[in-house]
């Protein structure tokens, strides 16, 4: 997986489109919310990790504010996002679900429901596009079905709601 991330993050860099940065930031912050669920979700200060994974995956990339917006927007609505996967995903229990998918749905459905700017489509076809390159054979097709089923029930519903408070989210990350 890391030379993959490595292989992206060198093509992406050299294409100024904004599409490409926010493809490689959904990565970035991927990866990051990867590593710390492989931890336990031991670390409270994310700063570091996503330091470490730029430093490492895409030294050159400078929209370090769109993944931090991404992390601290998912640990922000961690349960709630969890709880769309639980009810979606009814055949697989979160913790049997891989790692990356589990963080690619969760970023997935945190573009869905909570975040205005993200338009669905954009959010589910990024996840599967994620899913694809990163997770296991069947893993576009899981990401699919779980946020397509999301999308079908209740999307109109999700860009209504009030966002979460930015203010919160930047806690988590910078405290």
């Amino acid at each position: 997986m890391l030379s993959l991330l490595r292989q992206l993050a060198d093509s992406l860099q050299h294409d100024n489109h904004d599409m490409s940065n926010r493809h490689l930031a959904r990565t970035i912050a991927m990866q990051t919310l990867f590593s710390w669920d492989f931890n336990g979700k031991r670390e409270k200060d994310l700063g570091d990790l996503i330091k470490q994974n730029f430093k490492q995956f895409a030294p050159k990339f400078n929209d370090h504010g769109f993944v931090k917006s991404i992390i601290n927007g998912v640990i922000a609505n961690e349960t709630e996002i969890d709880n769309y996967i639980i009810k979606y995903a009814t055949e697989w229990p979160l913790d049997q679900i891989t790692i990356v998918d589990r963080n690619i749905l969760r970023i997935g459905v945190y573009e869905l429901v909570f975040d205005k700017d993200i338009p669905a489509k954009v959010a589910i076809n990024e996840a599967i596009e994620i899913a694809k390159t990163f997770g296991g054979e069947s893993s576009g097709k899981f990401v699919n079905g779980v946020l397509g089923a999301i999308y079908k029930d209740a999307a109109p519903a999700f860009k209504k709601t009030e966002k979460p408070v930015k203010e919160k989210a930047e806690e988590i990350i910078n405290n």
